[in-house]
């Protein structure tokens, strides 16, 4: 069973497989990508997570404009979870917005998530906003000061402004816990952009989003290439899901997850998140999404999957252009 890990240098403990809840959304950029979602779905999707181990959720205000933060809550507070005994991330939304609003909002997100505490707040991105990232971070502090969240985070950062964000708290005694960027067995830049070797040399953990690359490591895709074109246009556009010669070009890789799996009695998505979570030690963590309760429950069981050092070279060497 793999083991808690510490978020960057706090004291939260989360598992390194939580919960992404992109999917509880039915409007906004998220809603252009997934179908809407019913309470009663949602609910058992954080059933079957809670039960599998899983201790921590990601979810954002863009992501339906509150509504996936209100899914969220609703289901935990309809299983009875009581606030505190998980833990919850969430994001700030900067498009046209100044650094102001991170204030402005917080009874926004708070409300949202209907008493459960923001353990994690992040900026959702560098881009967008009115207001420079200095002054984003410090909107950030006056909140964990305040003790109106826990922990500060971002997501999408490069190296420098990780760093930057890191050197704007430590001045006020906090620390950047996370940064969440994309990671997968098909994107791997953090290896060659610097976000990896600053993330390790500054103690900041990455919360890698798309861990199975919208689907493609699945195998599905691979499996009935028609499938491709039953999903929403917006969902292929946006995603970039593949066309014919992305699905030959990976093929070899699909071949050894499946290999692998076969081993361990596990699926290739578990053995393309397994390498997620132990590739990297444990500086990177993943958040798989689910829509429905047997995908969460096939995430949430990678927590028991230990994969060898053999393995992770025979999928590091199988991987496109690596």
């Amino acid at each position: 069973m793999v083991g808690f890990r510490q978020l960057g240098n706090t004291d939260v403990e989360i598992t390194p497989i939580g919960l992404g809840c992109m999917q509880f959304s039915v409007s906004g950029l998220a809603g252009l990508i997934y179908p809407g979602m019913q309470p009663d779905r949602s609910t058992e999707i954080v059933k079957a997570a809670l039960d599998g181990g899983i201790n921590w959720f990601d979810t954002a205000e863009m992501y339906g404009h509150g509504h996936s933060e209100r899914l969220l809550s609703g289901a935990l507070h309809a299983l009875g979870v009581e606030p505190g005994s998980i833990r919850i991330a969430t994001k700030w939304t900067p498009f046209g917005r100044r650094a102001s609003s991170i204030i402005k909002t917080i009874h926004d997100r708070l409300d949202a998530l209907q008493g459960y505490p923001i353990d994690l707040h992040q900026i959702h991105t560098p881009r967008g906003g009115l207001s420079p990232i200095e002054a984003q971070v410090d909107a950030m502090a006056d909140l964990a000061e305040a003790e109106q969240i826990g922990h500060v985070g971002v997501s999408n950062f490069s190296a420098g402004q990780m760093e930057l964000a890191h050197i704007r708290l430590r001045k006020r005694g906090l620390v950047l816990a996370s940064n969440q960027v994309q990671i997968s067995l098909l994107h791997r830049s953090i290896e060659t952009d610097g976000v990896l070797s600053t993330a390790r040399r500054l103690g900041i953990t990455l919360i890698g989003y798309s861990p199975l690359r919208q689907g493609i490591l699945t195998g599905r895709f691979h499996d009935d290439p028609s499938t491709i074109r039953a999903l929403p246009i917006t969902r292929r556009w946006m995603t970039g899901l593949p066309d014919q010669r992305v699905l030959r070009r990976t093929e070899p890789l699909i071949n050894e997850l499946r290999r692998i799996a076969a081993a361990h009695d596990a699926t290739p998505a578990q053995v393309a998140l397994g390498w997620v979570i132990s590739n990297y030690g444990d500086t990177v963590v993943c958040i798989p999404g689910a829509s429905n309760a047997s995908q969460a429950t096939e995430s949430a069981a990678v927590l028991g999957l230990e994969l060898s050092h053999a393995e992770l070279i025979a999928l590091n060497d199988a991987t496109p252009g690596h």
